[in-house]
């Protein structure tokens, strides 16, 4: 049996496991990692600026391919610290990636040695395991537990933490005969599907609502299928946005708060009843459970048991992979329906179209300085069906997910339960890491582009390019609409008149001197007229010299976005379209 130590053990795993792309920064008690990566090969390294940044380049490189697990190093202390942040979003979203960190040797773990902290006990509620790997011989089998972990039931984050000394003794390990341990999944039977069916196919106006799960365990097509046998129309969440494209008949909108749409909305409240698949019942999805699921009865089927009833009771559940369901629910349905048991759902489908041709908002503004909504149809002009979109949280999100379209699953790579500001930016490096033929578009407002700016850099160095559509109102612009409420307008103000760049007459930090200096290429925009002709610049420019490319929009600096605190009072600040060229992208034309 080979010789080797034990950080060498760890690298061999890695890359067995195919986890071969690592975001991270070096430093004193990671070193010995950093060695076994030069001398083995077999894994590639991208250099961040902020570890924080680095979890979030992981982040944005597992949520882009199935089966991807991004990998997030750093050195001791503030290292670890740094990628709490990162941590909680990958599992609020049920995202698996793997943080290494570095630490004091174990006889000064005690002592209030440098930099050590116990990392693994500020991160353990934010991950399926986090430990200080305090045996050598354990480095092995602790990696191997990670992967299990990390793909096993509701997917999620793991941290392994290595005492310097530790990382460095030698162990006994055959990297030949490692195998990754086998993942087990709930598997729903035939009587659970049967009962689930029927009691969909009973409701008059049945809907399904498809949850980030469904994309998880890459079952979308399935789920088109079950919908296209059935005949019932498919709400995708937030999460589970792409899992049925925005132009497909039977995509009947998302519902909530704010990323939703008008026509969605109104079809759940018409619902009688609900099969949620791989979904948690979100509250910025639901409002009150009250509203949401009066008059509606339920199905939930979900990967890990105690999420059910989490929220509210269903009527009935399932714990299984959203695969393993929607596989035996579609058996079961094509069956039926070729035994004509299955009903003919025409009029609810015609009903929910009707609300489509109808219920739409106005995008087409001419206004200078620009509205929002105007972006947004300029950028379903400029981007086609493989775009593939990275966001956060404010306004911009919240009205993307409104106006925008997304035609496949991971094509809307969101952090959507934590939104930690500052988000989008290395998201977008780890997505275009990840899919490199493909155009990735990251859409952020000022304020979450300039929390982690410094990662231009990091695109520029290693030639990581991207579009970044930044609208920049130089407001906290949710914040300020959330203030309404206490009739103030508190500490939420960016504009400030920059000396060094007097034309921009008011709006703050120049973001493309900024973005230019640091490698980057930008472009600013200030007429609507310009958009288009804006975004073919920024497309040749990322592929000329395969960089970051800035479109930055300055908007208005008031725009109220629709929301509300139920499903069916969400407020529209703004107006309506009312004939089709008030919404000239809009998926269908208005009515």
């Amino acid at each position: 049996m080979a010789r080797m130590r034990a950080v060498d053990a760890a690298v061999l795993i890695l890359e067995k496991e195919g986890a071969t792309q690592l975001f991270g920064l070096p430093g004193a008690a990671i070193n010995p990692f950093y060695s076994a990566m030069r001398k083995h090969g077999g894994v590639q390294h991208v250099l961040a600026r902020h570890v924080e940044a680095a979890s979030h380049m992981a982040e944005g490189y597992t949520r882009a391919k199935a089966g991807n697990i991004g990998v997030c190093i750093g050195t001791s202390g503030p290292a670890g610290t740094d990628m709490i942040t990162g941590l909680y979003s990958a599992s609020a979203d049920s995202i698996p990636i793997l943080c290494i960190t570095g630490q004091a040797p174990v006889a000064k773990l005690h002592k209030e040695d440098f930099q050590a902290v116990d990392i693994a006990a500020v991160a353990g509620s934010l991950t399926k395991m986090a430990v200080t790997v305090m045996e050598p011989a354990q480095v092995p089998g602790t990696f191997q537990k990670a992967f299990r972990l990390m793909r096993e039931g509701r997917p999620g984050p793991v941290l392994i933490d290595l005492p310097l000394d530790v990382q460095q003794a030698e162990i006994d390990f055959d990297i030949e005969t490692y195998e990754p341990m086998p993942i087990a999944r709930p598997v729903a039977s035939r009587a659970q599907a049967e009962k689930a069916l029927a009691m969909m196919l009973e409701a008059e106006r049945p809907l399904i609502v498809a949850g980030g799960g469904v994309i998880n365990a890459d079952a979308a097509e399935l789920l088109v299928e079950l919908a296209e046998v059935t005949g019932v129309p498919v709400v995708p969440t937030l999460m589970g946005w792409g899992t049925i494209p925005d132009d497909h008949r039977l995509n009947a909108g998302m519902v909530g708060l704010q990323t939703s749409h008008r026509y969605g909305n109104a079809t759940m409240l018409a619902g009688d009843f609900v099969l949620g698949i791989g979904n948690r019942w979100a509250n910025r999805h639901t409002g009150s459970v009250e509203t949401y699921t009066r008059g509606r009865t339920f199905v939930h089927i979900d990967i890990e048991p105690t999420q059910i009833g989490r929220v509210f009771a269903p009527d009935y559940s399932i714990v299984s992979d959203a695969r393993a369901a929607l596989e035996v629910l579609v058996e079961v349905a094509r069956e039926w329906a070729a035994e004509g048991r299955v009903a003919d759902r025409e009029p609810w489908v015609e009903e929910c179209a009707a609300r489509k041709r109808t219920l739409q908002r106005k995008t087409h503004f001419d206004d200078v300085p620009i509205k929002p909504q105007r972006v947004y149809e300029e950028m379903n002009r400029a981007f086609g069906p493989g775009t593939r979109y990275v966001t956060t949280i404010g306004l911009s999100q919240i009205q993307a997910a409104q106006l925008l379209h997304v035609y496949k699953p991971r094509h809307w790579i969101n952090a959507g339960q934590a939104g930690p500001l500052g988000w989008t930016l290395p998201a977008a490096l780890g997505v275009a890491t990840a899919v490199p033929d493909d155009q990735v578009v990251a859409l952020s407002g000022d304020y979450d582009f300039q929390f982690l700016i410094e990662e231009l850099a990091v695109g520029a160095q290693f030639n990581i390019p991207y579009i970044h559509v930044v609208v920049n109102n130089s407001y906290l612009g949710l914040i300020r609409q959330a203030q309404r409420g206490f009739e103030m307008d508190y500490c939420v103000q960016l504009a400030f008149d920059n000396v060094n760049s007097p034309e921009l007459d008011g709006y703050g930090v120049d973001h493309l001197k900024v973005a230019e200096g640091l490698g980057c290429k930008a472009v600013r925009v200030t007429d609507p007229a310009d958009l288009g002709a804006a975004f073919e610049k920024a497309k040749a420019l990322m592929a000329e010299y395969r960089v970051p490319v800035l479109v930055e929009v300055i908007l208005e600096r008031v725009t109220n976005v629709s929301m509300g605190v139920e499903i069916d009072g969400v407020v529209e600040f703004e107006e309506l379209a009312e004939r089709g060229e008030h919404a000239p992208t809009a998926l269908v034309p208005l009515d």
